[in-house]
């Protein structure tokens, strides 16, 4: 009889499974061209005067520069990193954050408009950082700006970087141009929102969202 050699089964050892690398942070930084203060203070001398105000007294010596670099802070966001986390218990309820404060500079008469921001998302795959919704907000105020295009560009861009399944911003903003100018509305306020995915499309999430920032229905 023909005797079959023994054979030994070898088990593979467990090898852990590999873990998917976070994404790096997307680091934002304002796209603008480098500033001349300088420049910047020549040209608010040369304004002050063509307006008929004097910069000799002392106390106006400084005001050209003052000016300068004072709408250079205004139009100079801090850059920031974008920084997500995975959204391993897959909550998907709304994230809001309200009262963000708001400062920015109508483009029109380059005059401040100053308020608050109500900003939301349904998350998806991943979450954000809270913090980074008051940096998203800072990045496009910091310009001369319109209320309305202002709204539709935190809204947008944080669809296109996180991905939730809907995105909420409600500003409420009172602008300079209006309350100290022209019609000298004192107190008037200006609001606008924008509404994506399923904060515009899903009753229940859209009437959830605008109940929270305190607006109507």
């Amino acid at each position: 009889m023909t005797q079959h050699p023994h054979s030994t089964l070898h088990m593979a050892p467990d090898v852990p499974q590999a873990k998917i690398p976070a994404p790096a942070p997307l680091h934002v930084v304002h796209d603008s061209k480098e500033t001349d203060l300088a420049a910047a203070e020549r040209a608010a001398g040369q304004f002050l005067h063509a307006l008929g105000i004097s910069t000799d007294p002392e106390s106006m010596r400084g005001t050209p520069s003052r000016m300068a670099r004072a709408y250079a802070e205004l139009f100079s966001p801090r850059p920031f990193d974008l920084t997500t986390f995975p959204n391993d218990e897959g909550y998907d309820e709304l994230v809001l954050a309200r009262s963000i404060p708001l400062r920015s500079v109508c483009e029109h008469h380059l005059l401040p408009f100053v308020g608050t921001a109500h900003i939301g998302y349904l998350p998806g795959h991943r979450i954000l950082g809270l913090s980074k919704l008051a940096r998203v907000l800072e990045h496009f105020a910091c310009r001369p700006q319109v209320q309305e295009r202002l709204t539709k560009q935190v809204a947008d861009w944080l669809q296109t970087q996180l991905e939730p399944k809907g995105v909420g911003v409600v500003i409420q903003a009172e602008h300079a141009c209006m309350t100290l100018r022209g019609a000298q509305a004192t107190g008037a306020t200006t609001m606008t929102s924008t509404l994506l995915g399923l904060l515009r499309t899903d009753a229940r999430s859209r009437s959830e969202f605008l109940a929270l920032t305190g607006l109507p229905s």
